[in-house]
């Protein structure tokens, strides 16, 4: 009798201990893998969703929300900001726009495009799209001009009626950039990019600034952010530095004649 209640003890025992690692060898959802376009958008500056130039973020949302993202540009290049909005079959009429802002959460004017259109009653879809100025390594403190980091995409649709409200949509957009070169060089650059916490990254511990860097905004241009100083404006100074001094020997060389002139003898 005691041999057979110490063994049902044992098997409960045993039953308990093994019940965790089944819990834990359970399946769960994997996380997105590192680079994967985010398919849900922010509600504010702090909570935008980042993704890179070249890839397409998605985002389901209802009429009247503020969509955020967030994404990075480098000096030299010239965002080209798209958005495409799906709207349900039966709608009034909308508005949506779509307004870029820079690391210092200024707003930047679009160069051209139509950055805000209005959806007719019935229309599937509205397609915007928004041009922004050259990205500057280096302005004066009293400018306006775009500067390389992290820039702020919202999308959203204004003067709403009270009927479409909530109405769900689905959102995409892309970022793609046309890169400039030395045209649009400038003498300077910053010392660091504006993306968020770089303020801690560069006052704080190596460890603990990684750790907050990565955590506040962990995406950068492919080839990383550049120092603002080399150009190719840099290659054409050189060229033509070396055009101007084999001209300069060239044309010495036409007009300094056959050499001395010839020594007349004396009393001749």
């Amino acid at each position: 009798m005691r041999f057979t209640r110490a063994l049902t003890a044992a098997v409960v025992l045993l039953g308990l201990a093994a019940a965790p690692a089944a819990a834990d060898s359970s399946p769960s959802a994997s996380p997105s893998q590192d680079g994967d376009a985010p398919t849900a958008a922010g509600t504010s500056f702090r909570t935008a969703a980042e993704f890179e130039q070249g890839q397409a973020a998605t985002a389901n949302a209802a009429a009247g929300d503020y969509l955020y993202w967030s994404f990075p540009a480098d000096a030299g290049q010239r965002p080209t900001v798209k958005a495409t909005v799906k709207l349900p079959e039966t709608h009034a009429a909308q508005t949506w726009r779509v307004d870029v802002y820079d690391g210092l959460r200024r707003r930047q004017a679009c160069q051209y495009g139509a950055q805000a259109r209005t959806a007719d009653a019935g229309t599937s879809s509205v397609q915007l799209a928004c041009v922004l100025r050259t990205v500057r390594a280096w302005s004066e403190p009293w400018a306006n001009d775009p500067l390389p980091g992290t820039y702020y995409l919202r999308l959203t649709a204004v003067n709403v009626p009270a009927s479409d409200l909530g109405v769900p949509v689905s959102a995409e957009v892309r970022v793609e950039s046309k890169d400039v070169g030395g045209a649009a060089a400038v003498d300077g650059s910053l010392a660091e990019p504006l993306v968020p916490g770089i303020a801690m990254t560069s006052g704080g511990d190596e460890g603990e600034s990684e750790e907050r860097g990565a955590v506040l905004f962990a995406i950068e241009p492919d080839d990383g952010w550049s120092s603002g100083w080399w150009s190719d404006r840099w290659v054409w100074t050189g060229i033509g530095g070396l055009l101007a001094a084999l001209a300069g020997i060239g044309g010495y060389t036409l007009t300094r004649g056959s050499g001395r002139p010839a020594r007349v003898p004396p009393g001749a």
